[in-house]
């Protein structure tokens, strides 16, 4: 391992240091060395007056070659040049690891199933500890909110670099907000986390490395937002910025010279449309043209970036400029290289799986695929741990059905009171969760917050056939034709269609719901497909009945209304009621106006997240938002459950997570940057 000691007295120095090297410090050996301001980790200044050192830093052996392989980057420089002043330093969990490996990722497809393997090399401005509480630096260096919650000034470390080795600053942050965020060229319509009160903020540069978010009011969980998410609160300007109109006139010019009708084309091919961090890069979504383009995708300040996409998969090679270390000095990643496959169906995932050929999981990992993984352990060299899901398998039925007798049925609420009823919640414990689960209704918040009454965790969540029939009845369906399945109320035959994506839910679970609502005479048939189809059919309102893994956390709640406004998620998650929603964006001017309850919702999660949280006024709007969306049964909550997370047996520094839902970003709040592998 390559050792260099940075004395430059504008590099890493520290007024009155020791010259011993600093200890190297591990989450399972403090070694004396007390904790920082954060858990974890440290500042570097910070840790050298703790520990009485002065650190010396190390790079990876092969970052020269690794970087070759980066299309457009120049030589390696040193490693003074490439760490910040003021690099972030992580304490890892187990010991100090070594360089190189191969990282073995399995996704879905391109934008299907890769939050999993996007969370293990993601960055924000921060993040959530391990404890899911405490929210600390990372991109970051610290932050301060002025006295009422509108205004949130972020610090940047003083020379980070993006991984072409282009100064990062304040200005980066500032183009993400005002030049993406808010641009309808490149997306459509603002999605709600970067407004406050539905309104846009407005982003001030104080200087290079102080950056302020002016919000029209207050929005205390604004911070939580960037410690969750996978949008990035920032953007390469240098580089993205030269295809922007609004950034330099001659950027469609620009654009044409490269195959491109205009600048707008270029930054979302780089960038997409829509804030998703796995949009295609131009290897994939313009391979004739790509080669036109100064860089193959845009610079990062993840861990790895991309060098390689196909419609089979990508690859990625270690960050050179990343900003990280660990207590011994040495720059991270670890991990040299990732490969990440997309195998669409399930069946084949899992048995890649089982034959050990994947690094870590999570995501799309059902409970129904415990029994084989348990037994499998050792043979495939991966071990299985069981964690509690925040979210759990709801369904919703369509509300905004495009046919209309099937819009007055779904429209009912004893409708949907009776189709909750008609479940088997224990029985969906016990046979697809076994045992290990927590009947419950959906209430949107997850877990349950102090200022919701247990019962309407059990609101309409009993299971009562016999109620489920007389609702039935009173909505006015009845077989007509002896077949012993009801029609709709104007005779016409119903059979739903329940379309599942397999990392949305398990499949025994809708085939346990469809059994349940059949023998109550509501006909169904259960279809698996794919994330893409599912997602495409669902947010083009094509679908009876909508189901995923839905609920979330109080503090994502607090950063992102999105749940409680029509048509209540985004188009990766589940969503319902895309008429309601269409109605909203267009300010009445198409789709179909949401009943008076949703737009209470809507008013009071504006005002829920203007309140600080924890107040009486807090409690009181928060309760309001459930006792709407659960008292309508919107959506409809099936069992709390456990989930499996996979880990490959020659992967060091993991720790046992304390969820394994979505919810807080995946592997996110447990380093990744720190794990590496043996083999």
């Amino acid at each position: 391992m390559k050792r260099l000691l940075l004395s430059s007295a504008a590099l890493f120095a520290f007024s009155g240091a020791a010259m011993a090297a600093c200890p190297a410090v591990t989450v399972a050996d403090p070694m004396g060395v007390a904790a920082g301001a954060y858990p974890q980790q440290y500042e570097l200044a910070e840790i050298q007056s703790l520990a009485d050192c002065t650190m010396e830093f190390s790079e990876n052996p092969d970052i020269a070659a690794l970087n070759s392989r980066i299309r457009g980057n120049p030589e390696v420089p040193a490693l003074a040049d490439r760490l910040p002043s003021e690099p972030l330093v992580v304490a890892p969990y187990e010991m100090i690891g070594n360089y190189g490996g191969m990282f073995n990722a399995l996704s879905n497809a391109t934008e299907a199933g890769t939050s999993d393997f996007m969370s293990v090399r993601h960055v924000n401005l921060v993040r959530y500890a391990d404890d899911l509480t405490t929210i600390v630096p990372n991109v970051a260096k610290s932050w301060s909110w002025n006295d009422d919650f509108t205004q949130l000034t972020f610090v940047l470390r003083e020379g980070h670099k993006w991984s072409d080795g282009q100064p990062f600053g304040a200005e980066d942050v500032e183009f993400w907000y005002e030049n993406l965020a808010l641009d309808p060229n490149v997306i459509e319509s603002p999605k709600d986390y970067v407004l406050a009160g539905g309104e846009p903020m407005t982003v001030d540069v104080i200087d290079a490395q102080t950056v302020r978010f002016n919000m029209p009011s207050p929005k205390p969980g604004f911070l939580a937002h960037f410690a969750n998410h996978y949008a990035q609160g920032f953007q390469p300007k240098h580089f993205l910025g030269q295809f922007h109109p609004a950034i330099n006139p001659d950027a469609d010019a620009l654009a044409q010279a490269a195959g491109f009708e205009s600048g707008y084309d270029v930054v979302k091919a780089y960038y997409g449309s829509s804030d998703w961090m796995d949009t295609p890069t131009p290897m994939l979504s313009h391979p004739d043209k790509v080669a036109n383009l100064p860089l193959d995708a845009a610079p990062t300040l993840e861990s790895h970036i991309v060098i390689s996409e196909t419609t089979e998969g990508r690859q990625f090679v270690a960050n050179p400029y990343f900003y990280m270390v660990d207590t011994a000095g040495n720059q991270l990643p670890y991990i040299n290289e990732m490969d990440e496959i997309f195998v669409g169906e399930s069946e084949v995932r899992l048995l890649k799986l089982v034959n050990g050929e994947v690094d870590y999981k999570a995501q799309a990992l059902q409970i129904d695929y415990v029994p084989l993984l348990l037994e499998n352990q050792e043979k495939g060299g991966f071990v299985v741990d069981l964690k509690p899901d925040i979210t759990m398998p709801t369904f919703a039925f369509n509300v905004t059905s495009d046919d209309l007798e099937k819009r007055k049925v779904f429209g009912d609420l004893r409708f949907r009171q009776a189709m909750s009823v008609a479940m088997n919640r224990d029985e969906i414990n016990e046979v697809a969760m076994f045992g290990l689960g927590e009947p419950q209704q959906y209430i949107g918040f997850s877990p349950t917050p102090s200022f919701v009454p247990a019962e309407w965790e059990q609101h309409y969540a009993q299971f009562d056939p016999d109620m489920a029939n007389s609702l039935l009845d009173e909505v006015g369906m009845v077989d007509t034709d002896g077949d012993g399945m009801r029609e709709l109320p104007n005779g016409d035959k119903l059979t739903l269609n329940l379309q599942v994506a397999t990392q949305g839910m398990s499949i025994k679970i809708v085939e346990l719901v469809g059994q349940n609502w059949r023998d109550v005479g509501i006909d169904n048939t259960v279809k698996e497909v794919t994330t893409d189809e599912y997602r495409s059919a669902q947010s083009s309102n094509q679908l009876d009945v909508t189901m995923y893994e839905k609920s979330v956390p109080l503090a994502v709640v607090l950063g992102n209304a999105e749940i409680f406004i029509p048509p209540f998620d985004n188009y990766f998650n589940m969503r319902t009621a895309m008429l309601w929603g269409e109605y909203v964006q267009s300010e009445g001017t198409a789709g179909v106006k949401p009943p008076e309850y949703v737009y209470e919702m809507m008013e009071d999660i504006k005002a829920f997240q203007a309140t600080p949280v924890g107040t009486p006024e807090s409690d009181a709007l928060g309760l309001k938002l459930v006792e709407n969306m659960t008292g309508n049964l919107l959506f409809i909550g099936t069992v709390k459950e456990q989930k499996p997370i996979y880990f490959s047996s020659s992967l060091k520094n993991t720790t046992p997570f304390k969820t394994a839902s979505y919810a807080y970003y995946r592997t996110y709040p447990y380093r990744p940057s720190q794990w590496f592998l043996t083999e």
